[in-house]
């Protein structure tokens, strides 16, 4: 069974607790869509939580793969956490400025894929550590290389074979992220996916109704449950979790953590590859 930090979630105040601890670090893993106009490494540089580094998912990702922020091997995993002066003995902790928790469910959800448990969300993200009075700060990172080793956790990974076998054979639920627009093919898809619709026999949580609390903050424990709940989700059956390019796949599987699952793969390749695979099967 996968495994992960004690502490999931962290609020501001525990973060402003341990920002002097050394075995504490601090991702900024803001990633927006391209078409936003946003330069999230220029955010990071213009105010940041102290100490953090930016970890961009975009860059530590798999070299020429045709969908962006494909996971990478694990030695190019390791080589960028060591870069970003990120040891196997500390505690990692990760926040974002989009929407509270989105590429940093990508970012925990990475740690856990590579073998690294001890790693937190910060949650509702820099709004939250705003309105709490946090320091921003915009003095340069200069990061140490450390230690950093990743080993593969399969478990926590899924491909199109798999998702197909599960549709298929019911054994596992695979829960959409996308906007119930998009599920519908009522929307248009913004990574210029040649199919719309969805993949037959999987169930629609939006992501966004995962964070219910102050600035994107996750709901609950028990209001996630109802959440999967309403959707047909049983947390006690294996799930898959997919979305457009396997990131807020990665907010299904956070939220799906905390309401207490534990059998949880993302399909990372999501709906950008499987829409691409005209042997796949869509409806809509």
């Amino acid at each position: 069974m996968p495994r992960a930090a004690e502490r999931t979630l962290v609020s501001p105040a525990w973060v402003q607790d341990h920002l002097d601890a050394p075995d504490v670090r601090i991702l900024d893993a803001t990633w927006v869509m391209p078409a936003s106009g946003r330069d999230p490494r220029a955010e990071y540089e213009a105010a940041h939580i102290p100490g953090a580094v930016f970890f961009d998912i975009d860059a530590v990702a798999r070299a020429g793969a045709p969908k962006p922020h494909t996971v990478p091997p694990p030695d190019v995993f390791a080589s960028a956490c060591r870069a970003l002066g990120l040891g196997s003995h500390h505690h990692i902790v990760v926040y974002d400025r989009h929407a509270g928790a989105m590429a940093a469910a990508r970012a925990w959800w990475l740690f856990q894929l590579f073998g690294h448990a001890e790693v937190s969300v910060l949650d509702g993200g820099w709004d939250a550590w705003v309105a709490a009075g946090g320091v921003q700060d915009a003095t340069p990172v200069v990061p140490r290389p450390r230690a950093f080793t990743a080993r593969l956790c399969h478990p926590w990974l899924a491909d199109a074979d798999q998702v197909e076998k599960a549709l298929g054979d019911g054994r596992r639920t695979v829960i959409d992220a996308r906007s119930a627009g998009r599920f519908n093919s009522t929307e248009p898809e913004p990574w210029d996916s040649p199919r719309g619709g969805r993949m037959p026999g999987s169930v629609n949580v939006p992501f966004g109704d995962l964070m219910t609390g102050p600035h994107g903050a996750f709901s609950a424990p028990e209001a996630l449950r109802e959440t999967f709940a309403r959707a047909g989700v049983d947390l006690a059956r294996p799930l898959i979790a997919s979305c457009g390019t396997g990131v807020t796949a990665c907010v299904i599987a956070l939220g799906a953590w905390l309401a207490g699952a534990r059998d949880i793969a993302v399909y990372d390749g999501s709906w950008f590859e499987w829409s691409r695979d005209l042997s796949r099967p869509v409806i809509g």
